[in-house]
């Protein structure tokens, strides 16, 4: 539908985050993944939590994002919105 925005696929978003400049070597991907997998995360919400982990460390960390996707999923947390909401309610992002 038109007007509606495009929720990429971790991949997608990966990629586009590459060309960007930000670059994710294996280890880093291994994380996403598993992060992914362990909480049964969507992509959306996978991508929220990617994108708040490079905004609050300035870099990826791979303990952070897992720790973050865990209390995203843990406060039933579903959308970007939600996820920048939260992010900002718990002065992870300023």
């Amino acid at each position: 539908m038109k007007g509606l925005p495009v929720i990429m696929n971790v991949e997608e978003y990966i990629e586009h985050l590459g060309y960007k400049g930000f670059s994710f070597g294996d280890d880093a991907q291994g994380f996403i993944y598993f992060g992914k997998e362990l909480t049964g995360a969507t992509d959306a919400l996978v991508n929220a939590a990617i994108e708040i982990t490079l905004k609050a460390q300035k870099r990826f960390d791979g303990s952070f994002y897992i720790s973050l996707l865990e209390a995203l999923k843990q406060n039933n947390i579903k959308s970007r919105k939600q996820a920048l909401q939260f992010a900002e309610k718990t002065k992870l992002l300023i």
